[in-house]
């Protein structure tokens, strides 16, 4: 009796083990960069063995000056560590807070996004491959420096996730093209952190302004125009978290960080 028991318990694993191997091969899209937002996490969570700061590279057709706003640029991963199974997860953080910023998406089938388009990682018909190509959309607002992060797996094809080998990698930090000083609108706002009321004291020549609200990701998230008699603005409804604040006139653009508590 204890032999068919067993018997019917291996049986009832093979199909959960092959669906849990299927699952691995096909990219995981939790939070497994290596980045520092990751809280280091990486693809050992998945496969056995140790991290390695090397064999990753990271690049982008981003200027040397830096990302225009609102802007799609190529990024690569390449893996060149070897393996006949490999596989990858990227994502790109603030140097200042680690937020997640812009969007990724996919230009061929070996690739696909995961977290609300934030991370990217491989498909199962991207793992005979080390390279993988994608496309980063830049935030809509200025969100300061930004890094991007990968782990990536050699899998040496033996069928379960034993005697794998994890890469990490990032790209050089990249700033945003900025606001000239010509164009640069100074602006005061307080109190900072709100939680229901947010005033923002525009420049004495300054008779209106546009107030937009973008969150970790670049998504506009609450926009109102104000005046140098009507500058307050209710920020009751707003998640809790941080925000990259724009106030835009007709010839110039500030921009600072707010904090919904």
């Amino acid at each position: 009796m204890k032999k068919n028991y067993f018997f019917k318990f291996l049986l009832f694993m093979i199909p959960v083990a092959a669906l849990t191997l299927l699952s691995f091969s096909n990219g995981n899209g939790s939070a497994l960069s290596g980045s520092p937002g990751d809280g280091g996490n990486n693809c050992t969570q998945c496969h056995s063995g140790t991290a390695n700061n090397n064999n990753i590279s990271i690049t982008t057709n981003i200027p040397s000056t830096g990302y225009a706003f609102n802007t799609e640029y190529d990024i690569s991963i390449t893996n060149s560590g070897g393996g006949s199974r490999n596989g990858f997860q990227v994502t790109a953080e603030s140097d200042a807070n680690n937020a997640r910023i812009g969007t990724f998406s996919s230009s061929s089938s070996d690739t696909k996004t995961a977290a609300s388009n934030t991370r990217i990682i491989h498909t199962n018909s991207g793992n005979s491959q080390n390279t993988w190509s994608f496309k980063w959309t830049s935030p809509s607002s200025e969100q300061g420096k930004i890094t991007f992060y990968g782990s990536s797996v050699s899998g040496n094809g033996n069928g379960d996730t034993s005697g794998d080998q994890v890469f990490l990698g990032k790209s050089s930090s990249t700033s945003s093209l900025g606001i000239s000083e010509a164009k640069r609108l100074d602006f005061d706002m307080y109190p900072n952190p709100a939680t229901e009321r947010l005033t923002i004291q525009l420049p004495s020549n300054t008779d209106k302004a546009e107030v937009k609200f973008y969150n970790y990701i670049g998504k506009l998230a609450l926009s109102k125009t104000i005046s140098l008699d009507d500058n307050k603005i209710n920020v009751k409804d707003l998640s809790a978290g941080v925000y990259i604040l724009k106030v835009l006139t007709e010839d110039k653009i500030g921009t600072q960080k707010f904090i919904k508590e």
